[in-house]
């Protein structure tokens, strides 16, 4: 047993405070808007120039000029503000944001972590990743623990570097694990995973520290 992709957003959706200013990464994370709770207010950022994000719309409700950095449809909100990419940015490279959930395709031991190509692969370009890791106070990874059987958290990354020790905290459908001065800590188990799962899918070293 392992969590689920809905129990793995929930509990990203977990790290949110309120007043908290926060972006999402492509795929599973653009997910982790749904499990907000009500009562934590929190205002989504968006690299193509939105602060203020709603939830997805309702079928026939699309706008198609309302997208996140994504592409997907977006709904706006009261307060919802608009601006050009260079502001956009300069929100993320000046610290103003408090916290990103990213996907991964490695994150090593000390918290490098890969994001965004496979050598040999066509990829668009780098996206606003750099900048996210390299200016936003918390960095949060939301990812399959595994890919085809093999560990994506290592001992050292393989693929090209989107940061060098940037990474906060993993969650994975086996758990959570906790980066802190360049130290990885088994932190939560998913629901039915043993120690024993983790370390047999895990390249990297980690202390363990249950909460």
């Amino acid at each position: 047993m392992a969590w689920t992709r809905e129990q793995m957003c929930e509990r990203a959706a977990k790290e949110f405070k309120s007043g908290m200013y926060a972006n999402l990464g492509i795929g599973m994370p653009t997910l982790v808007a749904n499990y907000i709770p009500k009562e934590v207010q929190v205002t989504l950022h968006s690299e193509n120039g939105m602060l203020g994000m709603g939830p997805y719309p309702l079928k026939g409700k699309e706008d198609p000029d309302l997208i996140n950095a994504g592409k997907e449809t977006i709904s706006e909100l009261p307060h919802s503000a608009y601006f050009d990419s260079a502001t956009s940015f300069a929100m993320v490279r000046g610290g103003h944001i408090d916290l990103t959930i990213l996907g991964a395709l490695q994150v090593s031991q000390e918290g490098d972590l890969a994001n965004w190509m496979v050598p040999g692969k066509m990829v668009k370009g780098m996206g606003g990743a750099m900048d996210l890791v390299a200016g936003v106070k918390k960095i949060v990874v939301l990812m399959e623990h595994t890919v085809k059987g093999a560990p994506k958290i290592l001992k050292e990354c393989t693929l090209p570097l989107t940061g060098k020790r940037v990474v906060d905290m993993i969650i994975t459908e086996l758990g959570v694990l906790e980066i802190e001065n360049g130290k990885m800590i088994l932190a939560e188990l998913g629901e039915g995973v043993t120690v024993e799962d983790v370390k047999a899918n895990t390249e990297a070293t980690f202390e363990i520290q249950l909460r």
